[in-house]
């Protein structure tokens, strides 16, 4: 949580002094315009979180095909080395009542079939983010909808990048072991 404040405390500041030096507008509006886009990322982020978690669960299923990770994916995932990484990433889905950022119990299969849908969710989430973060540009003066907002914007999306790559590298492992366990539990 601290290196994602961090670097939205980081963003913020450049993008406010690039702005201030450069005078796109006067300083107090230029601290205010950051200030307001960074807030509407948030608010953006959580409407989008609320309305996915009201969503039934069928919607985003263990067998739903457009959760799959294709080969080129998880190597895409490899390449980019998310699991040295990955743990750093913020994991905010415990303030939606099931936290993502460590497998509770590993032995129960109604728990890892919710844990992949929870994922699933996320995934959602995350990218409905990428698109609409970036309506606060309606929202500024046209020259600070892309000296200010834009710059928020992009942020936005890098930091939903990230946990979104991070489900999509957890969700196949979490499936295995699904499918071993279910697989165990009808030889039984």
């Amino acid at each position: 949580m601290k290196l994602y404040l961090s670097i939205i405390g980081i963003a913020m500041a450049i993008i406010a002094a690039i702005n201030i030096i450069f005078e796109t507008a006067t300083w107090y509006y230029v601290v205010l315009a950051v200030i307001w886009c960074t807030a509407l990322q948030f608010v953006f982020d959580g409407a989008i979180a609320i309305l996915i978690r009201l969503l039934p669960d069928k919607y985003f299923g263990v067998d739903n095909p457009h959760y799959e990770v294709s080969d080129n994916y998880k190597k895409l995932l490899r390449f980019l080395h998310v699991r040295k990484w990955k743990d750093k990433v913020w994991e905010l889905g415990g303030l939606g009542g099931f936290s993502k950022k460590n497998l509770e119990n590993p032995k129960d299969p109604k728990y890892i079939e919710k844990f992949i849908i929870e994922c699933n969710k996320g995934v959602v989430t995350h990218r409905l983010a990428y698109p609409i973060g970036f309506l606060a540009m309606l929202t500024t003066t046209p020259i600070t909808a892309f000296t200010i907002a834009l710059p928020v914007a992009l942020v936005n999306l890098f930091l939903s990048i990230l946990p979104t790559l991070v489900l999509r590298y957890n969700t196949p492992t979490l499936k295995k072991l699904l499918k071993r366990m279910n697989k165990s539990a009808v030889n039984i």
